[in-house]
């Protein structure tokens, strides 16, 4: 049986860095999302049509996937504590900048310069994460952090709330400035980790770092193939249930949309923060004596929630339903937990960004379409209990992918057999 070395020391800081990104990954969500729940106030001030204030999301979402390779490699390339300050400052300036659009054209272009300056974020979080928290606290610490994401979409409806109170500018104003306050704070304390704290592991013994390298190196291995495949499965599965859950709960179960919404956010979101911490935890503890447990534990969290989520399409008892998707909701935490984590068992450290960069290009644009099939689905008279199950189905197939991921060598973690 194979042990895993002791990592048991962490650098200076590295859960404080863990707390600055908890709220700059709230303050990331909020910024994104909150513009959605003030749709009244908007179309009041500035009139357009529904299509339009679609494409505002959408327009964000491509800009933000497209570009996240590319911003994953920034990371790589620079310091990451650099270009996660510069990213939280450009983002929260843009926000602010937002508030004085006069037309539609102006505000679609604040979304894609949102969506730019976003793209920096979550590549760099989570490999800073990982270069400071090793095989003893690595999975709890990128929950923790996915937390403030949770914490940051909770609280998206106070768009709304202020919007009503004051004006839909005063909120972009509001929260902009927030954020360039706080990007002085993080400049001042958020620090890459010492060197010798980051095992630098290559193919080839050069320095230099290379895009297409990096890009060319991560499809030559079968392990990130088959973790591609997971993250791009969960992500189709990740938008099909958040964006139409409502919908399934307000006509399945003959609800008021108020109540559906909330049902929809209210019980998932907290059982999802669980699964995340719970799943960090777990999986720190296992990996201790079982290399692989960091790819085990969330397949087996999808072969948990699959069976819950055909049963949450085919019940017409609320109850249960609600249940049901908690559960699905807490078990898929497991793989979001991990997702850096087992990328860093693959991936050479001096690429972890752009790979996840590269993940979260394929699971944004493929998690777009399959909210846009999902509509053109409904509009065939296909009813959301059908495409539940297949999204039942989906998730066998992320624990499949998974476990067949097995890397024979791991780049970052030293193995005593």
């Amino acid at each position: 049986m194979s042990a895993i070395s002791s990592e048991n020391k962490l650098p200076k800081g590295a859960w404080l860095v863990v707390a600055l990104l908890f709220f700059i990954g709230a303050l990331n969500y909020l910024d994104r999302i909150m513009i959605t729940t003030m749709r009244s106030s908007i179309i009041d001030a500035m009139p357009m049509s529904d299509a339009q204030f679609g494409l505002l999301t959408s327009v964000f979402l491509w800009t933000y996937g497209i570009l996240s390779p590319f911003a994953g490699f920034l990371a790589d390339k620079f310091k990451r504590s650099r270009v996660l300050v510069v990213s939280l400052l450009v983002w929260s300036a843009v926000t602010w900048l937002t508030a004085y659009s006069k037309t539609f054209e102006q505000l679609l272009i604040t979304r894609i310069l949102m969506g730019i300056s976003e793209a920096c974020y979550f590549p760099a979080a989570l490999a800073l994460i990982s270069d400071y928290h090793k095989s003893s606290t690595r999975s709890l610490a990128t929950g923790i952090h996915m937390v403030g994401i949770q914490v940051g979409s909770t609280f998206g409806f106070l768009g709304g709330v202020l919007a009503e109170n004051h004006t839909w500018n005063y909120v972009f104003i509001f929260f902009g400035f927030v954020g360039m306050l706080y990007s002085l704070l993080v400049a001042l304390l958020l620090r890459d980790p010492p060197k010798e704290n980051i095992k630098v592991v290559s193919e080839s013994h050069e320095d230099k770092i290379n895009f297409f390298t990096g890009v060319a190196n991560l499809f030559r291995k079968r392990a990130f193939l088959l973790m591609l495949g997971f993250w791009t499965l969960l992500g189709v599965v990740g938008w099909l249930v958040i964006g139409w859950l409502p919908t399934y709960y307000k006509e399945h179960f003959n609800l008021s949309q108020g109540t559906a919404g909330l049902y929809a956010t209210g019980y998932l979101y907290p059982a999802q923060a669980a699964g995340l911490i719970i799943g960090g935890l777990i999986a720190d503890r296992w990996s201790k004596t079982n290399r692989y447990a960091r790819i085990k534990l969330p397949a087996i969290g999808f072969c948990i929630a699959a069976p819950f989520v055909f049963l949450a399409s085919n019940t017409t008892i609320l109850p249960i339903a609600i249940a049901a998707f908690m559960v699905y909701a807490f078990t898929r935490a497991f793989g979001d937990a991990n997702m850096m984590p087992m990328l860093c068992m693959v991936v050479d450290p001096r690429y972890r960004a752009t790979g996840y960069g590269v993940l979260n290009f394929f699971g944004t644009i493929v998690g777009g379409i399959a909210l846009y099939a999902g509509g053109i689905l409904r509009d065939s008279n296909v009813k959301l209990g059908l495409i539940y199950q297949c999204a039942a189905l989906l998730l066998v197939g992320c624990a499949v992918c998974l476990f067949l991921a097995k890397p024979k060598d791991n780049p970052d973690v030293s193995i005593k057999e």
